[in-house]
């Protein structure tokens, strides 16, 4: 059913000049959701650090998705992604570098690498067979073989025929035929594939396990922030399981690490990233490809939860952070951690900062947190609804119409030049961010555009989420003459 106001007001722009992709916006649009499907698993890709495991990953993804330098340790959580191969989905987990007696940030890897094992349906130990087997090697396979999981032993770095002998002396570490491979050149990945699938399939499932798994309702999650603000703290905390590695050096996290949590009843999908650095232009190897998986992963998100130290003050990389999630055009949420060291003073000093340097975001909901204790982390889910609500939220055409007549009416757009811009007709284009497309017949200047931005915030609570305002300036037909 139709509005009458609005299909006035949609009239009166047949006597403008307009060009066929406003008469699309005029026209109600569908989208579909693609239907989800069945995983038959998932795949570790294990093994001693700097043997390839990324690089593998990569190849089997087909694309750069891992973070990869020649150099060990690049890796060091335990990262999934959904891969496909012969008509079978699965996730591909890979892994940090899998050491022997080792301490600190070195064992905090190899301890992820053993969960990621451990909650694998099958795994790839891949052994550099230009190196053959080392203790390192037969020690791993030894946790391959306790854990009673299928075992695919993938012979990397053969690059051509004449390096196959080295592969077939892999029989040694008794985990059955060596697959030689090249993660490098794509060399006989296919055969690996082909038997690490016909594993997973092979494979029994447990009868009445949860399956935590992707579908319409599970809403995306990025936590960005600049280096050693808490991250990975907040993303354990969550989980109630040490998911991402954390340690007292900056820039710990590389790779985006994906958890599958359930918060307030529901399943939510929640991306740790790498800390965002001041300068990316003067940041090189891992480092930057780090940066560039972060970026990916806020445009890949619904909703981002920025992160900020509320013990230091507040930088100019904070803004810069927060400005990177609204222009990707992202539901934003606010979060600040390590409230727990906050005096009252300090509180007080934090508010007015926060109110002066972050005004431009005071639409987004905020938290005050500690994710080492855990306080207040329950009503993070509170503002994610109010954010993605905002996001999500679309207004009538014709209900929009009317609000812009009387705002319009109360406060028009000051004289420029003698002449006075006139909104002719809106309508919201889309949403998930919210964007309106205004048909004037002149330019509306940047305060404007603001003050219609504040007040549908304030009328229609799009708390939340950045509002993308488009300004169209249509001139009249040429009257024809008879």
């Amino acid at each position: 059913m139709t509005d009458p106001k609005t299909d006035a007001l949609r009239s009166a722009l047949e006597a403008y000049e307009l060009e066929p992709e406003d008469l699309a916006l005029l026209e109600p649009g569908a989208s579909a959701t693609p239907e989800a499907t069945r995983s038959v698993g998932t795949l570790a890709i294990v093994g001693r650090p700097n043997v390839g495991k990324s690089t593998l990953v990569n190849r089997i993804l087909g694309q750069r998705a891992a973070v990869v330098q020649d150099q060990p340790g690049v890796t060091r959580d335990r990262v999934s992604y959904p891969a496909q191969w012969a008509g079978a989905d699965f996730t591909v987990v890979d892994t940090g570098g899998w050491e022997i007696d080792t301490g600190g940030l070195a064992a905090r890897v190899a301890a992820q690498a053993e969960v990621a094992i451990e909650l694998a349906d099958a795994a790839v130990l891949v052994v550099d067979a230009t190196v053959g087997v080392t203790d390192t090697d037969e020690r791993l396979a030894q946790v391959l073989r306790k854990a009673g999981k299928p075992i695919v032993l993938a012979a990397n770095k053969v690059d051509g025929p004449g390096l196959e002998p080295e592969a077939a002396a892999l029989w040694s570490i008794g985990l059955g035929e060596p697959y030689p491979v090249s993660s490098l050149h794509g060399r006989g990945v296919g055969d690996l594939l082909d038997a690490a699938v016909a594993a997973l399939r092979a494979r029994p499932r447990p009868d009445g396990a949860e399956v935590l798994g992707d579908g319409p309702q599970v809403r995306r999650v990025a936590l960005i922030g600049r280096p050693n603000v808490g991250k990975s703290s907040l993303l354990n905390k969550l989980a109630g399981a040490e998911r991402s590695v954390v340690d007292p050096l900056a820039g710990t996290t590389r790779d985006p690490v994906d958890e599958l949590i359930r918060l307030d009843g529901r399943v939510w999908r929640f991306v740790d990233t790498a800390g965002i650095r001041r300068r990316v232009n003067r940041i090189q190897g891992a480092d930057f490809y780090a940066s560039l998986r972060t970026q990916g992963a806020i445009e890949r998100a619904e909703v981002v939860v920025a992160l900020i130290d509320s013990s230091l003050d507040l930088a100019e990389q904070d803004v810069r952070i927060l400005q990177m999630a609204s222009d990707a055009g992202r539901a934003l949420v606010i979060a600040l951690n390590k409230w727990d060291l906050m005096d009252s003073e300090r509180r007080f000093y934090l508010e007015r900062s926060i109110e002066q340097d972050l005004a431009p975001w005071s639409w987004a909901p905020r938290v005050n947190l500690s994710a080492l204790t855990g306080r207040r982390v329950d009503r993070l889910a509170g503002a994610l609804d109010l954010a993605l609500a905002g996001w999500e939220r679309r207004i009538p055409t014709g209900q929009l119409n009317s609000f812009l007549g009387q705002l319009v009416a109360a406060k028009p757009h000051p004289l420029r030049s003698g002449k006075q811009p006139r909104i002719l007709f809106a309508t919201q284009a889309s949403a998930r961010p919210p964007r309106f497309v205004l048909f004037t017949t002149g330019f509306l200047e940047a305060p404007y555009r603001r003050f219609i931005e504040r007040s549908l915030r304030e009328s229609f609570d799009f708390a939340g989420t950045p509002i993308q305002i488009s300004v169209r300036v249509r001139s009249k037909r040429p009257r024809s003459r008879a």
